[in-house]
């Protein structure tokens, strides 16, 4: 086997120049994953480069791939990825992931950008202050979940519990997915694909297909984004996330002849 025309174009432009030292090692592997990762898999997918990348760093967060987050870090630099963006895909995995998963992953975000000459700190994104935070955080929910679903969990909610909903708008969506510097619809790719990768989030996972939905991201975007994450998060994952997806968004019925 070799590796094929396509999958080295795309290797190419992602990591231009570089050889991978598995290449010299473990051939094989490389010729199987490359073929697979940059010409197969890209064939089922709309997804555009940038978003690509994107969904992916959010997805080895939440897989705790470091070494191959560092890798993909830098192809997403070159590839238009902003410094910004780059931040706030990894300040976005905090709420989601805990900081103790997240916290080497910031530290390999400064040192990338370090290396590539960009100053620290960056601009500011936050979009609330602490006396906004709870009530814009609860109106960027309810954008994204849906009021009537978030009005029923707070209705539900015993008293020794509700201050996990109150957390959940204050500091979930106002303090991090309210933030400026990427768009709510990508935000909530970049959700999907870390609770994904994450696993033993099933019914986050579902609800997080309804808010993407919500947010005008519809089945085939979703399916984009397991496609690209399948050779890094393998089937497991990704096949309990295609059952989500079917589940809340089922494909239209196949014709028959």
């Amino acid at each position: 086997m070799a590796i094929s025309e396509t999958a080295q174009k795309n290797h190419d432009e992602l990591f231009p120049g570089h050889i991978s030292a598995l290449a010299v090692t473990d051939p094989e592997l490389i010729e199987i994953f490359d073929n697979f990762a940059f010409d197969e898999v890209l064939r089922h997918t709309g997804l555009d480069t940038r978003t690509r990348l994107m969904v992916q760093l959010a997805a080895l967060i939440g897989g705790q791939a470091l070494s191959e987050y560092r890798v993909m870090l830098g192809a997403a630099l070159t590839n238009g990825v902003t410094p910004a963006e780059a931040r706030e895909i990894v300040y976005q995995a905090v709420p989601y992931a805990g900081m103790g998963k997240v916290f080497d992953f910031i530290h390999a975000t400064n040192d990338v950008l370090t290396e590539r000459g960009v100053t620290l700190p960056l601009d500011g994104q936050a979009a609330t202050t602490p006396a906004t935070r709870a009530e814009r955080g609860r109106a960027v929910q309810e954008q994204i979940v849906g009021a009537d679903r978030v009005q029923r969990m707070y209705a539900s909610a015993a008293a020794d519990e509700l201050h996990f909903q109150e957390f959940l708008s204050a500091n979930c969506f106002g303090d991090h997915v309210a933030r400026t510097g990427i768009g709510i619809p990508v935000r909530e790719l970049l959700t999907f694909a870390m609770l994904v990768s994450l696993g033993g989030c099933d019914p986050q996972v579902k609800g997080h297909v309804a808010a993407n939905l919500n947010v005008g991201n519809d089945r085939q975007a979703l399916i984009g984004v397991i496609t690209v994450l399948l050779p890094f998060i393998g089937y497991p994952r990704t096949l309990n996330a295609l059952a989500a997806i079917n589940e809340i968004a089922p494909a239209p019925a196949r014709e028959t002849t």
